[in-house]
């Protein structure tokens, strides 16, 4: 069953990679990119399947999308709440 679930996860890895290459020349577009507002959303989807499947093989790449500290780590994701009655 994970065998099965690897190939899935790898192919659609592959496929979203090959749509954002876009080997096609923009001939095989799902939401044609000239629609305002809509146009860029398969490529968005196609960029979040392609991080949820590099993700699934263990390649992290949100460390580049953390913000830096002053110490040059990343802080850690915190929220401040002010709750007051």
């Amino acid at each position: 069953m994970k065998l099965i679930r690897d190939i899935l996860v790898l192919c659609s890895g592959i496929v979203s990679a090959l749509y954002l290459l876009n080997i096609g020349f923009g001939v095989a577009e799902f939401i044609p990119d000239n629609i305002p507002i809509f146009g860029n959303l398969d490529e968005a989807a196609a960029t979040a399947l392609l991080i949820i499947c590099l993700a699934y093989f263990g390649v992290d790449i949100g460390h580049f999308l953390r913000r830096k500290g002053t110490d040059g780590k990343a802080e850690p994701k915190t929220h401040d709440i002010d709750v007051t009655k």
